[in-house]
């Protein structure tokens, strides 16, 4: 295992561009930590950076104790796991997983002893004597993670393993990864693992803690549940969620206790505890939030009647999307967009009504969240 540790870490390409802001993050010993962000936001540049395959214009950067500023990548106990597998095509997958070890000299036993040690924890012993030509996507993958796993790495980098594969294979290979990072540490073999993705459902399910990245500077760090309940700003909110937090202007309006947000015109009455935080926003604009789940489509399924801070709306009907065991319900309040996500059973009749029909909506106040009007919109309320 290792510590990575990044104290002010940043880029400056030749051209003057800056890509990364003085990055402060610390990465426990066997910790799975996964960078996310949209597409330009460092996290890549960030891996590389650790990986040794990119410079460092400033700042520190230490491997288990060791700075490795200036350290060659062999030199700093990672292992990285590209997008593109990068297999030998002329080598079968024991070959493959096997050479990395042979150029280094590991003893022919061991090198044996390894290579079948990872086939077994990847259960792809009978690919063994394959040729890449010959493996699924999915197969293809584990054989790049494999040829991780036999170097024995403090830490392992992945860039986005997973993009290439279809969303079957990729579900499947997210489940394997996480559970291989729980298996090596049940088994006192634990290892750093640093995971790049675009994708916050791969984030938010494989990650420990999550590092959320906007133009080349952290945004948050906190562990899945964290991140989604408690966003440290509107953009934290807008990334992590599927479908994302509705986030409108807004206004507030009235004083304490008696305090509610205006939205399109209509009056959202805020709770007590929201409305003495926001005392000093009176009268101003800012940007509410509130996640689908806590707009309620049904006003009359059990446990709703009563609920506290429930605000009860009038809106318009756009469309409805059926997802299964979930419906989006899309509709316009005082002529501004929400999204509800509510269970195929409890839609409240809103599916047979038409398009421009109005439905009657509960809001759960008390989870909703209000954010600064400018730039990535401080959380008001935390």
């Amino acid at each position: 295992m290792a510590q990575v540790s990044l104290k002010g870490i940043e880029k400056v390409y030749g051209n003057g561009f800056k890509a990364v802001h003085g990055v402060d993050l610390d990465i426990h010993d066997g910790e799975f930590m996964v960078f996310v962000g949209p597409s330009g936001c460092a996290k890549s540049t960030l891996l590389r950076m650790v990986a040794g395959l990119e410079s460092i214009s400033g700042g520190e950067l230490r491997i288990g104790g060791t700075v490795v500023n200036n350290l060659a990548p062999k030199q700093r106990g990672i292992a990285m796991v590209f997008q593109n597998y990068a297999l030998y095509p002329h080598m079968k997958v024991y070959d493959n997983l096997a050479f990395g070890l042979k150029l280094a000299g590991t003893p022919k036993a061991e090198v044996d002893a390894r290579v079948r040690d990872a086939a077994r924890l990847l259960e792809m012993d009978h690919l063994l004597e394959r040729y890449p030509k010959q493996l699924s996507g999915g197969q293809a993958q584990r054989v790049a993670v494999g040829r991780a796993i036999v170097k024995k790495p403090g830490v392992f980098l992945f860039d986005e393993p997973l993009s290439n594969l279809d969303a079957k294979l990729r579900a499947n290979m997210r489940v394997r990864l996480t559970e291989l990072h729980r298996t090596l540490r049940e088994q006192g073999r634990a290892s750093t693992a640093v995971y790049v993705t675009h994708d916050q459902v791969e984030a938010m399910t494989m990650g420990e803690r999550i590092c959320v990245l906007k133009d080349g500077t952290i945004q948050q760090v906190d562990v899945p549940t964290a991140l989604y309940s408690r966003p440290a700003n509107a953009f934290v909110a807008g990334f992590i969620g599927s479908p994302e937090m509705n986030i409108r202007e807004a206004r507030v309006v009235g004083g304490d206790a008696g305090a509610v947000v205006d939205v399109g015109g209509v009056a959202l009455k805020l709770p007590a505890g929201h409305a003495q935080r926001l005392l000093a926003w009176r009268d101003r604009m800012l940007r509410f939030g509130i996640r689908p789940e806590h707009i309620v489509a049904d006003l009359d399924a059990p446990g709703v009647a009563g609920t506290p801070d429930l605000v009860e709306v009038e809106g318009v009907l756009r469309f409805v999307e059926h997802m299964g065991s979930e419906v989006y319900v899309h509709f316009d309040l005082g002529g501004v967009p929400f999204t509800s996500r509510v269970g195929a059973d409890l839609l409240g009749g809103v599916d047979t009504k038409p398009r421009g029909a109005l439905h009657r909506f509960g809001f759960l106040m008390g989870q909703s969240h209000a954010f600064e009007p400018e730039g990535s919109g401080r959380n008001l309320l935390l």
